[in-house]
């Protein structure tokens, strides 16, 4: 026969030999020592229950939820706002627009002076935190030569 109970510390539920009345343990669950209750009706089970095991293979353990009189720690915070929600409470984002020469590049003119100055207008100098130059380099399709080429990237306030 088997007697039941809980740990007085921590609330764990506990399942020890009859046997055993009287002993001292130490709980596995928060380590405090325990004596095992003597058996009565309200806390012995029989050897071999009538009824079957709810998952048969799977060890099954009596737990229990520790209780606490400490205030609740939230786990889940709240998300944070969307971007376009906060763009539309007036706070603005920052964004980056990159320039690449070769992109400027017409048969026999070069538009990279006035494509800058377009955008730079658009952005309005007011919204401007820096401009910085861009080296980079890429495979021509027609040659297949690496080439090397300039541009601009600005970062501004949109």
């Amino acid at each position: 026969m088997d007697i039941v109970f809980k740990c007085p510390n921590c609330k764990q539920e506990l399942e020890v030999d009859a046997a055993a009345t009287g002993q001292e343990i130490t709980c596995p669950a928060c380590s405090k020592t325990l004596s095992i209750p003597a058996a009565d009706a309200s806390n012995t089970k029989a050897e071999n229950p009538v009824t079957p095991p709810v998952n048969p293979g799977r060890e099954h353990r009596h737990l229990s939820v520790p209780v606490s009189d400490a205030p609740v720690a939230t786990l889940i915070k709240k998300a944070l706002a969307p971007l376009d929600s906060i763009a539309k409470d007036g706070v603005r984002e920052l964004k980056i627009k990159t320039i690449r020469h070769g992109d400027c590049r017409e048969v026999g003119h070069d538009n990279f002076d006035k494509v800058a100055t377009d955008v730079l207008q658009k952005i309005g100098q007011e919204n401007i935190i820096s401009i910085n130059t861009i080296n980079y380099s890429f495979i021509e399709l027609g040659t297949s030569k690496m080439l090397t080429d300039f541009g601009i990237l600005i970062v501004y306030k949109g």
